[in-house]
């Protein structure tokens, strides 16, 4: 699954899952380059293994910027990761302010919306690419209650990655999602909770018995990445040892 000389943007720059997609592109030959709100972040998770570029992905302006400083620096764009995303806090419905909506469904969906806009954009000019969304298996695959504006943004992420995928695949594009479940990142633990909790928890609903690596997630992204997924357009890959299954 060699990715020798491609660029790859990848956006939730700072946090833990991004960090393994950094790895596993980077180990396999490419040019990655984070981005996200945080520039020490950044700065920290890229090292000396990769760019970096400040943006808010809920900002058009900063979206646009963030493509053209990619294709700038690099010359083209040839796969964007869209990572970048948010819980919220766990509110049934009825007590859900209208805030807390909003800021889920801005950086979960219409972030993932202009990312696309504008990545998609860049690599009609280039002849192609290919883009994996990040969605969850919270979503179009299951629901918790308490997650609400979660799983509705990660269900709209779901179709709109599908939709977008036969409106580009004409054009070279391959657009893909994955839909992890509980990885061992802090957003798998709830309020209060210790690693021995979570454990006990996950192994409980989880036939696999436990959360996945991020190393396990992120090889899932390189693949749909990768010439080895080709053919593959519009799918929407659970990894989540079963919870869905």
């Amino acid at each position: 699954m060699s990715l020798s000389g491609k660029v790859v943007l990848v956006t939730g720059g700072g946090g833990a899952l991004a960090g393994a997609i950094l790895d596993a592109f980077a180990d396999n030959g490419a040019k990655v380059v984070l981005a996200g709100r945080d520039a020490e972040r950044l700065a920290e998770a890229a090292g000396d293994k990769a760019d970096w570029v400040t943006a808010d992905v809920t900002n058009p302006d900063d979206v646009d910027r963030m493509v053209n400083t990619v294709v700038q620096r690099h010359g083209r764009l040839d796969v964007a990761v869209n990572a970048a995303g948010i819980l919220g806090k766990a509110t049934p419905v009825a007590s859900l302010d209208l805030d807390t909506w909003k800021s889920v469904l801005d950086v979960n969906l219409t972030g993932v919306f202009l990312c696309m806009k504008y990545e998609i954009a860049a690599m009609k000019d280039n002849g192609g690419g290919a883009i994996v969304n990040v969605s969850s298996n919270i979503g179009a695959h299951g629901r918790r209650p308490g997650l609400s504006a979660y799983a509705s943004s990660k269900a709209a992420v779901s179709v709109l990655t599908q939709t977008a995928a036969r409106e580009y695949i004409a054009d070279g594009i391959r657009i893909n999602a994955i839909s992890p479940g509980a990885s061992d990142t802090p957003m798998s633990y709830r309020p209060g909770e210790t690693k021995q909790d979570r454990d006990a928890r996950v192994a409980a609903v989880v036939p696999a018995g436990r959360v996945s690596e991020p190393g396990e997630v992120a090889a899932t992204v390189l693949w749909l990445a990768s010439d080895a997924a080709s053919f593959v357009v519009g799918h929407d890959l659970v990894v989540d040892g079963g919870a869905t299954a």
